[in-house]
């Protein structure tokens, strides 16, 4: 168990918040005020720091301030009056781990937390750490901006609810990450999180992935075996990719949304489908339904509550801290600790489109972390991983371009090749289709043939990339 500061000048709530954490098992000591509490962190180890925000001789933002200025390695949660939201914003952007509001009534949930913060630094808690923690990465992707702020508040009011929840916007919004944060945050978060990605299998696959089979049902079915929604009672299901769903699978699955009930496959007997349902999609699925391809009534049940998560071009006042975040969380992974952004790579990151949105940040970060030779990653790193010269012209078009360009490289691709050069030197402007076909190639290239990762790579579901393949001639 891990060593915890909980640090309040208020004697009952600080009393309160280390009862609840010494109840599971952590050694917590307590600390008046936020001098004592920067003293006790000087000199003793902990995993964890649980601070008020408001507090004499030093508030819980200048504890903070003060923790990492001095490099201290310790996990932070604030607690913050109702009403003083915006304080908590800000000490997630200087790195706090999460907020709770006061008055703490649930101590199930503060021990969650606590262990979700514990899992994320490293400590010996981490094994204790529930299987979806609380807050699950949600506040280190929202932070300031004005349209993540609201996406925070409808999730808050919906979470608790049994409401059904659909997620929509483009690849790598991070609406996976939204749908844990909402399972946490639920009345069913104790219960299992269960993920299906519609377009990662065939139409027969998933059926039988969702709904399990009888021994039997068909070739190679030797066994019962349970599906997804039946693993996921008591807990949240996440249908991800949607709107690649098949019209057979869109009829059974809204069956199974009005009656709360299913056969297996091959199967009579009624199982029960005892799951909060959340669906994410980046198709437009209101044009969908008008074209036939998405059942209307399917859709009504699923977007009970939806919510769009904006693009990171919507978002661009958050790329200066999240970008950071997002290097410290890659430099621990690769064994680089401590790597940081200079000045100078900032503004270039500032320049660039990334139409994969944080995931494409997220690699872009990864791959010049990798790059990087000293532990300030700076602007020429960055062109590295990305094959952008620094301060170049193609800094305006962003590092898109130039990955188009290297793909249009390859034997065969000359077409490509020649629209993008054309795109960077003022010539010809090539059209999105020849762009398409020059991005897939080279995808397809650096996946060595795996369409799955390709079609990551490129933010696209599986079935959208082999129609495009099909589309395109490409083998």
């Amino acid at each position: 168990m891990a060593r915890i500061l909980v640090a309040d000048d208020e004697p009952g709530v600080r009393a309160f918040v280390a009862d609840a954490l010494a109840s599971a098992g952590h050694e917590v000591v307590e600390a008046a005020d936020g001098e004592e509490a920067f003293r006790r962190l000087g000199s003793e180890a902990f995993e964890l720091l649980v601070t008020d925000l408001q507090m004499p001789r030093l508030s819980g933002m200048e504890l903070l301030r003060k923790v990492r200025g001095a490099r201290l390695e310790v996990a932070v949660i604030v607690l913050t009056a109702h009403g003083s939201v915006a304080g908590a914003v800000e000490a997630v952007k200087l790195g706090a781990f999460d907020y709770l509001e006061k008055p703490v009534e649930s101590p199930a949930v503060l021990r969650r937390l606590a262990a979700s913060a514990l899992a994320g630094n490293g400590a010996d808690g981490a094994a204790k750490a529930p299987a979806t923690p609380v807050g699950d990465g949600w506040s280190r992707l929202t932070w300031g901006a004005p349209a993540m702020v609201e996406v925070e508040s409808l999730l808050r009011k919906v979470a608790p609810t049994p409401a059904s929840v659909l997620l929509l916007g483009e690849s790598g919004t991070g609406k996976e990450v939204a749908a844990r944060w909402v399972h946490a945050h639920s009345l069913r978060a104790g219960g299992p999180f269960v993920a299906v990605n519609c377009a990662a299998l065939s139409e027969t696959l998933l059926e039988s992935d969702l709904f399990g089979h009888e021994k039997g049902a068909f070739t190679g079915a030797v066994a019962r075996k349970p599906g997804k929604i039946e693993a996921a009672a008591g807990g949240t299901f996440f249908l991800d990719e949607v709107g690649e769903l098949r019209p057979e699978l869109q009829t059974k699955l809204l069956r199974v949304l009005q009656e709360r009930c299913f056969a297996r496959v091959g199967g009579t007997s009624e199982v029960a489908a005892d799951v909060r349902w959340i669906a994410a999609t980046n198709r437009d699925l209101p044009a969908e339904m008008r074209e036939g391809r998405f059942r209307e009534d399917l859709y009504h049940r699923l977007a009970v509550f939806p919510v769009r998560l904006p693009p990171l071009r919507e978002r661009r006042e958050d790329l200066p801290w999240l970008a950071r975040a997002l290097l410290l969380r890659a430099a621990k992974d690769l064994g680089r600790p401590g790597l940081t952004l200079d000045e100078d790579a900032l503004a270039a990151l500032a320049e660039q489109e990334f139409p994969g949105n944080v995931r494409e940040l997220s690699n872009t970060l990864a791959r010049a972390a990798i790059l990087a030779e000293g532990q300030t990653l700076t602007a020429a790193d960055l062109a590295r991983a990305t094959g952008v010269s620094a301060g170049g012209a193609a800094s305006a078009r962003g590092m898109g371009e130039a990955r188009g360009a290297g793909a249009a490289r390859g034997a065969g691709e000359a077409r490509g090749a020649e629209a993008v050069e054309a795109l960077g030197s003022g010539g010809r402007v090539p059209t999105i289709e020849e762009l398409s076909q020059a991005a897939i190639r080279r995808a397809l290239e650096q996946a060595g043939g795996n369409r799955k990762k390709a079609a990551e790579q490129l933010g696209i579901g599986l079935r959208t990339l082999y129609e495009k393949l099909k589309r395109y001639g490409i083998r």
